[in-house]
């Protein structure tokens, strides 16, 4: 018989992240907007329950913040740190602490404040990213932008992760352009492109639009943009999306390319790399070992190094260290456990037949006795200690205790 004494605490928010940045169904998102347009969705439910101004006002003097969790931009540019931090004071033995006086002379000024990194320092953001990630399947970070009325944080740009801007607080005019380079990677920002970056956002708009409190505004990476609040101060956060690329598998691959000899073999002495006619016959042959190796790469090696690259781009759900250890000490037969959220994990066989499980920072191996009660505990619904297949009582109150202090399972 289960054990009937494990409950799941009601009342938290498992609406759909997704859902809160786009009006239309997932499917035509994914199969219909997503890297390809813009998409403006409106109206939403709101955002103030995940970052507010009074929220703002506590994290810039209260929180203790440092750079780079803070940036400054003034009139289209950055402002240098030093114009905004500075000593702690006794006991906080740091140099650049956010000073709030510094930063209300700046905001006063028309100077655009930009929170950095909130999805790993504001519980409620933490919360939303690793439900939106795990929505997406990619790493997601937030920002918050907030701009003085009438002031213009940057100059048009673009980014190069896909965005959703959700607009909290007062009103900003979005203007967006067309893509200068479709689908840029990391390494290549708009920087390298100012020039036709500026003459693009000369021409006609692809979108000109004023969001509101509660729109959302979804931008694929290369569309340029620039916004500027009207009437009053605005308050937006923008959720970027790191996606994963094709370019990612072709970096994948490299990595596994350096196993390959005939890949490592040196050039001969003497080759000017300079002359194309000496470089050819070595071209050729590099093409030609590339394209056999090519053909007996598998698909778990690529999906191992597209692991090791970007499962630690994305940290799951945050963990009370505390709590856990006394969990942990606590633990009975009758305890209730689950998987910690957002953490993704893998399990695979050993040689010697025990079971590996792999996270974004660190592989378990554990004996092959408790490969079924592993996936049981870390299948995501909560489950009693009592209740995993394969062991008995003492050996997995054992297996429970690890999983706990190696943060895969956190207590319901």
């Amino acid at each position: 018989m289960r054990a009937e004494y494990c409950e799941v605490a009601q009342g938290r928010d498992e609406r759909s992240a997704r859902r809160r940045c786009v009006a239309v169904e997932p499917s035509e998102f994914a199969e219909q907007i997503w890297g390809r347009r813009p998409l403006l969705s409106r109206p939403c439910d709101g955002f103030a329950d995940l970052l507010d101004l009074d929220d703002v006002d506590e994290l810039l003097s209260r929180r203790g913040l440092r750079t780079p969790f803070l940036r400054v931009a003034s009139e289209g540019r950055l402002v240098p740190v030093d114009r905004f931090t500075g000593g702690g004071g006794a006991g906080a033995e740091v140099a650049d602490q956010v000073l709030d006086e510094r930063i209300l002379d700046l905001y006063g000024n028309g100077a655009t404040l930009v929170l950095q990194g909130l999805h790993r320092i504001w519980p409620p953001l933490i919360d939303f990213a690793v439900r939106l990630r795990a929505d997406l399947g990619h790493p997601v970070q937030v920002n918050a932008y907030l701009t003085p009325a009438g002031n213009r944080g940057f100059a048009p740009h673009y980014d190069t992760h896909d965005v959703f801007v959700l607009q909290v607080d007062g009103r900003k005019h979005w203007t967006v352009h067309p893509p200068v380079l479709t689908d840029p990677l990391e390494r290549q920002p708009w920087g390298g492109r100012a020039e036709e970056v500026a003459a693009t956002a000369e021409g006609p708009a692809a979108l000109d639009t004023l969001l509101t409190p509660g729109d959302a505004l979804y931008l694929p990476r290369g569309w340029l943009h620039s916004a500027r609040a009207v009437g009053e101060p605005s308050l937006h956060l923008t959720i970027g999306i790191k996606g994963v690329t094709r370019y990612s598998l072709v970096e994948a691959l490299l990595d596994l390319a350096a196993t390959e000899p005939a890949l490592r073999a040196g050039l001969p002495v003497g080759v000017d790399v300079a002359d194309p006619e000496q470089v050819a016959p070595h071209l050729a042959a590099t093409v030609g070992a590339l394209k056999d190796w090519l053909d007996r790469v598998e698909p778990a090696a690529v999906a191992d190094a597209l692991l090791r690259r970007h499962w630690p781009d994305s940290r799951p759900a945050p963990l009370r260290p505390v709590a856990q250890a006394r969990a942990a000490a606590e633990l009975s037969a009758t305890s209730c456990v689950r998987l910690r959220p957002g953490l993704r994990w893998r399990t695979s066989g050993a040689p010697d037949g025990r079971v590996r499980v792999r996270t974004f920072d660190r592989t378990l191996t554990l004996p092959a006795s408790c490969g079924q009660a592993v996936r049981a505990a870390l299948a995501g619904d909560p489950v009693a200690v009592a209740d995993l297949p394969g062991l008995d009582a003492d050996d997995a109150l054992v297996l429970v205790r690890r999983l706990l202090r190696e943060g895969l399972l956190v207590p319901v």
